[in-house]
């Protein structure tokens, strides 16, 4: 069981990042957890007065995802190639593949830039 765990903490070590954040929001969704609120509680609980005093750390990274492609289409494809720099065939089929991240780990004035103009393309976009 240890062999186990050791060459699971070594494959995940390879992730990066991003993955490794995926990788969390995945099990969270999977599993009906969240992993920082108890963690963060257990770990700490006489610290937790101190600890909601804290601000918040604000989000600088986005992964730009798109919804629905709405009724112009081809608009929306015009503007991930533009986003992208895909070729016709790759960003049709991101415009047709709901959840879709046409941008990920964008900053804030990148992330709402593109989503404000995949909206004006006709796209339903959020970001995440």
């Amino acid at each position: 069981m240890a062999e186990k765990l050791e060459k699971l903490v070594e494959e995940l070590s390879t992730l990066s990042v991003l993955e490794a954040a995926d990788l969390v929001k995945k099990l969270e969704e999977k599993w009906g957890v969240s992993a920082a609120a108890p963690v963060a509680m257990a770990a700490m609980p006489g610290a937790a007065a101190a600890a909601a005093a804290e601000p918040v750390e604000e989000k600088t990274e986005f992964d730009v995802v798109i919804k629905e492609t709405g009724a112009k289409k081809i608009d929306v494809i015009k503007v991930i190639r533009q986003l992208t720099n895909l070729g016709l065939g790759e960003a049709k089929t991101m415009a047709e593949t709901a959840g879709s991240k046409v941008l990920t780990g964008a900053g804030k004035d990148a992330a709402n830039d593109a989503k404000k103009k995949l909206e004006e393309a006709g796209a339903t976009v959020v970001l995440e």
